[in-house]
């Protein structure tokens, strides 16, 4: 039973890199093709969008985040996280531009890098 939640919480770890990964690139993207080109705003800069990914980061985070700490003991992986999602979160009310995607960016590391000391935690 324990090396089976210890399993799913490696992939649920692999998954919120991977999910932090996709933000950044959908700002970086956005940014890119609405601003330069013109393109996309619709799509790429629909409120839903950013409202999913967030909820997504922080069910991911929360579970995985929470559960290292009660694994391995080292809170920092958490606290990381959760002011990455704290920063992640106040970009949903700046409006679209640099400052959202400043924050969300900044945010989207700060999870990305607790989850990777969540794995390395594992190992």
């Amino acid at each position: 039973m324990r090396q089976a939640l210890f399993s799913i919480r490696n992939r649920l770890d692999r998954v919120g890199v991977l999910l932090s990964g996709l933000c950044a690139l959908h700002c970086l993207a956005g940014l890119l093709l609405v601003t330069g080109l013109g393109l996309g705003g619709e799509v790429l800069l629909a409120p839903a969008i950013h409202r999913i990914g967030l909820i997504l980061a922080i069910v991911v985070g929360a579970a995985t985040l929470a559960m290292g700490v009660i694994r391995h003991g080292d809170p920092v992986p958490l606290q990381v996280g959760a002011a990455g999602l704290g920063l992640m979160g106040l970009a949903l009310f700046v409006g679209h531009g640099t400052e959202e995607a400043v924050l969300t960016i900044v945010g989207v590391g700060l999870v990305a890098w607790a989850h990777l000391r969540n794995l390395r935690h594992s190992f």
